[in-house]
């Protein structure tokens, strides 16, 4: 199982209210949120990880406008995902 933490205190300020609100795609094995309010994402493996990234680039690129709220939170949880040492590690493997 794969978990890759969305911090509460990002450009976005997303948090698992908002995160359901905005209508963001949700993983395969779905959410959980820290006492703190970062955004917990679950996954099987790294490449569901990369499987969801290309989803959620193509829902942000679907947004019209690229100013909004949400592409800015999709387009930091993109950035966690892609930034996640084992993501990294899996892709250079």
């Amino acid at each position: 199982m794969l978990r890759i933490v969305i911090p509460s205190d990002g450009p976005s300020k997303l948090d698992i209210k908002k995160f359901i609100r905005m209508d963001i795609p949700v993983p395969e094995n779905g959410l959980n949120t820290e006492i703190n309010g970062n955004v917990i994402l679950a996954f099987e493996n790294e490449q569901e990880a990369i499987n969801y990234t290309v989803e959620l680039d193509r829902y942000s690129e679907a947004l019209n406008d690229h100013d909004s709220l949400q592409y800015q939170a999709a387009g930091e949880i993109v950035k966690a995902i892609s930034e996640d040492e084992f993501v990294q590690s899996y892709i250079q493997d």
